[in-house]
């Protein structure tokens, strides 16, 4: 039987294969799964055990971030005037302390924090329980002793327990340590994640580090762990507006590494160069774009319309809850849009219906992961967004689209639906433990501080 029908909202299905918007309903099945989705009112006769009623609505996919730190939510209102690594250090100040017990918590913080802002699915870079010293606007390195991989896995329970779909992405560590414990510890996170019997669980990934590395010898050993477990890599660079020369020469490191390729996304990718593009787009590389944190950051503005043009897949993502501030997945659409066309001086090199789809789609497109998440089509995850345009009212609706990307906000986002199950009425979480999870982080980050 069918477990849920939804019926009476403007769909956004964003179905490359069939025109929308479109009033009509959907279906899904016992898995979590859309069974159908169809035009107009739904027939006669069909049963399901919930019936949801959203005339006057709007529903979307969930957004997907293809770029994000969870542990970071609880690390708000830091290095606020600061550039990426002065930022980062003071960011990570109290985290650093930090157990196994209490990164939980941090990170299952940050996952109900998304859900309920209508971010559904998270590419989620962990903490790795290193210290990061920033010796300058320029150099930068994580420091101390790798620790148990548990410490590694709690923040994948977290976000299991929290509700939120994710790709756990393990950072391969630099430090007083040999390259093949590093390699170990990501062959241990592997086999761990393994283990998790949970839908929401969409793989591991590997967040490679040459930005901060000082040997060619690092972009070999993230190839071996990307072909060892057949996972995607995504590292951080061509980031910071500084030093930006010694970054574009690290990307070269990924070319001699036999890395380029169509499992490589990069994230960020601020500080390219035309023919770092051509080559990234040849080999079918992809990227992650966080417009709120560059501009937070004052990384600079992504070479989005050129990067597009040379055909390379491009994703969005919230990255740190500490430099997005209010992990707002509509102001992030926003942003990104009015950041291009200021840039650009030209409305056309970011279109609504675009940003929308980078920010869904084009995210599950660059993670392998469109085949679950990311579009309203059969097959998919019900993972979606209610929002009402008319509370509070932001006029008639001329345009679904313009008014659901440029009009509404979280004020207006009613429901938030993970699997065809609801996780969030307006900023109430259905989580029995939401409010367990606050408290932990105060006490827990409060004691950190102290000591």
């Amino acid at each position: 039987m069918t477990s849920l029908l939804v019926h009476g909202a403007t769909l956004l299905t964003i179905d490359p294969a069939r025109p929308d918007p479109f009033v009509g309903w959907f279906t899904v099945g016992a898995d979590g799964r859309i069974t159908a989705v169809e035009e107009g009112p739904p027939p006669a006769g069909l049963d399901a055990s919930e019936v949801v009623d959203a005339t006057g609505r709007i529903i979307a996919p969930g957004f997907v971030s293809a770029h994000s730190h969870l542990f970071t939510s609880g690390s708000r209102g830091l290095g606020t005037d600061l550039a990426l690594y002065g930022w980062i250090q003071a960011m990570t100040a109290v985290t650093e302390k930090a157990d196994a017990q209490d990164i939980y918590w941090t990170t299952r913080h940050g996952a109900q924090d998304f859900l309920r802002n209508g971010i559904t699915t998270a590419y989620d870079f962990t903490d790795v329980g290193l210290r990061f010293e920033a010796q300058s606007t320029t150099s930068s390195g994580y420091v101390g002793t790798i620790p148990p991989v548990e410490y590694q896995h709690a923040q994948l329970r977290a976000k299991v327990d929290a509700g939120l779909r994710h790709v756990h992405s393990v950072m391969l560590a630099q430090g007083a340590f040999s390259l093949d414990e590093a390699l170990d510890h990501v062959d241990e996170t592997v086999a761990l994640a393994a283990s998790v019997q949970s839908d929401l669980h969409l793989g591991v990934a590997v967040s490679g580090t040459v930005q901060w590395a000082e040997s060619k010898a690092t972009a070999e050993l993230e190839v071996a762990a990307m072909r060892k477990h057949g996972l995607i890599n995504q590292p951080h660079l061509l980031e910071t507006a500084y030093g930006v020369q010694a970054q574009q020469e690290k990307f070269a490191w990924y070319r001699e590494a036999g890395a380029l390729g169509p499992d490589l996304v990069f994230g960020h990718f601020i500080q390219t160069t035309p023919e770092i593009i051509a080559e990234a787009a040849a080999a079918g590389c992809g990227m992650s774009w966080q417009p709120m944190s560059n501009g937070r950051l004052a990384s600079g503005v992504a070479s989005i319309p050129e990067i597009r043009a040379a055909g390379m897949r491009v994703g969005v993502g919230l990255d740190d809850q500490s430099c997005t501030d209010v992990a707002d997945p509509f102001s992030n659409c926003r942003f990104g849009i009015y950041l291009l066309r200021a840039t650009h001086r030209d409305p056309a090199v970011m279109p609504v219906r675009d940003m929308l789809t980078l920010h869904t789609l084009g995210s599950a497109e660059v993670l392998g992961i469109s085949d679950d998440v990311g579009s309203l089509r059969v097959g998919r995850f019900a993972d979606f967004l209610v929002v009402d345009p008319r509370d509070p009212d932001t006029g008639p609706v001329w345009d679904a689209y313009g008014t659901y990307v440029l009009a509404c906000s979280l004020r207006n986002l009613e429901q938030v639906w993970v699997g065809g199950r609801l996780v969030a009425a307006g900023s109430r979480l259905t989580d029995p433990e939401a409010g367990q999870v606050v408290a932990e982080v105060h006490g827990r980050l409060g004691r950190l501080a102290a000591s």
